[in-house]
């Protein structure tokens, strides 16, 4: 994805693996994240928080709720 900017993932049930770091097109454009897990999306949103990673000041997108997949 050109033009990406990288974001923390925090939150979320233990038992599912959602990487920590994903990758948004800008805060503007995309101020909320789902991610499909299994048959379930994993809803994320900008929380207004940054936090530091390897050196890089990053945007943190928090676990907000889960939504099923339609049959």
């Amino acid at each position: 994805m050109p033009n990406t900017t990288r974001v923390l993932l925090s939150g979320g049930p233990d038992w599912i693996s959602i990487p920590t770091l994903w990758k948004v097109r800008s805060l503007e454009m995309d101020p909320k994240v789902k991610i499909l897990c299994g048959n379930a999306y994993e809803h994320f949103e900008f929380s207004g928080s940054y936090s530091l990673h390897d050196g890089d000041r990053l945007p943190v997108y928090r676990w907000c709720r889960r939504t099923y997949v339609a049959e």
